[in-house]
C-alpha cells in the first residue's frame, strides 16, 4: 500500500480488524520511510452481472429502490426496506462470490419481500418473473395462499 504522505510504496501493517459483520477490515499502517501512520479500510467488492452482460456494482439502495416502487401505496416504512435491501446483500455475499448474476439478486429479494408484504411481493415477482397471463398470477396467489386455504363462492379465501 502506497504512502499517502511520502508516496512511498511500501508499508507495513500494524493493526487489522475487522468491521460491519466481516465485510470490511480496517488496517493500521505504517511507512518505513516518513514513519507517519494511516489507516486503510479494505471492503470486498460485490459485483453484479446483468442480463446484458455488463457487470456493476451491487447496490443496496438500487434494491430499496426496486422494492419501494413494489410498495407503493402499501403499509411499509423506509426501515423495513432498508433492512429488507440489508438481508438481501447478506444473502448474496453469503454465496461467497465476487460476481452473481441480477437474476439471482432478483431471487433473494423474493422471499424477505413475501414476508414483508405480500401484495408487494405479487407485485414485484410479476416484473421479476414477467407475468403474461392471468393464470401466472392466480398460481402465484394459490401458492401464497398455500394448500390449507380453499376458496369459497366468489373468489375469496375461507377464513
Amino acid at each position: 500500500m502506497r504512502c499517502p504522505f511520502c508516496r512511498q510504496p511500501d508499508s507495513r501493517v500494524i493493526d487489522s480488524r475487522e468491521v460491519d459483520e466481516g465485510q470490511t477490515t480496517r488496517r493500521r499502517r505504517s511507512c518505513p520511510e516518513c514513519g507517519r501512520r494511516f489507516t486503510t479500510v479494505e471492503e470486498a467488492v460485490l459485483s453484479v452481472v446483468k442480463r446484458s452482460g455488463v457487470t456493476e456494482p451491487f447496490s443496496r439502495e438500487k434494491v430499496a429502490r426496486g422494492v419501494r416502487r413494489a410498495c407503493q401505496g402499501r403499509p411499509v416504512d423506509e426501515d423495513a426496506l432498508q433492512q429488507l435491501a440489508h438481508r438481501v446483500e447478506e444473502t448474496v455475499r453469503a454465496g461467497g462470490a465476487a460476481e452473481v448474476p441480477s437474476h439471482e439478486v432478483g431471487l433473494a429479494i423474493l422471499g424477505p419481500l413475501r414476508e414483508l408484504d405480500e401484495v408487494a411481493y405479487l407485485r414485484f415477482a410479476s416484473v421479476y418473473r414477467s407475468f403474461s397471463c392471468i393464470e401466472d398470477f392466480e398460481k402465484e396467489i394459490a401458492d401464497l395462499r398455500g394448500p390449507d386455504e380453499p376458496l369459497i363462492p366468489g373468489g375469496h379465501p375461507g377464513r
